[in-house]
């Protein structure tokens, strides 16, 4: 009896065994080892979630802000994307604190749910890190036309 041979190239076995990921676990702690993630990559993560949602004007208490004024004049300095966000994070699990200052017009209510349901969303998809709250503190409306820049001529020119 003749068997006939094809010719298949040999399957390559997978020499890692196949990871169930339970509820709870992270995918930052494996077999092979441990990443670690620094507050700053949670704070700028939860600060460019936040201000991508429309009717946030911006993050920070009035000192953060004022700080922030006075870093923007500096020539070459950058906005501090985790300005007005305050975070900790675990091993498996980061809580977010934002103080936001909202566009007059907008409803509060809803706007703080696309801010977390955003902020979460971008935290777990990018870390890993299962977010276990975001508080919110509304400190400021914004008013259009109420910039001080806008509003002040200078004196001399």
């Amino acid at each position: 009896m003749a068997t006939s041979a094809t010719s298949k190239s040999p399957a390559i076995p997978d020499s890692s065994p196949p990871v169930a990921i339970e509820p709870g676990d992270t995918v930052l702690t494996t077999e092979h080892g441990k990443t670690t993630i620094a507050d700053t990559v949670v704070e700028k993560i939860a600060g460019l979630a936040a201000r991508e949602v429309g009717g946030v004007y911006q993050l920070g208490g009035g000192a953060a802000r004022a700080f922030g004024a006075v870093r923007e004049r500096i020539p070459g300095a950058r906005p501090s994307l985790g300005q007005g966000v305050s975070v900790e994070v675990g091993e498996r699990q980061a809580a977010v604190d934002l103080d936001v200052v909202v566009e007059y017009g907008v409803e509060i209510g809803e706007l703080t749910r696309a801010i977390r349901r955003n902020v979460i969303s971008s935290i777990e998809r990018m870390t890993g890190l299962e977010v276990t709250e975001v508080n919110i503190a509304v400190g400021d409306v914004h008013i259009a036309g109420e910039d001080d820049d806008d509003a002040t001529d200078p004196r001399v020119q």
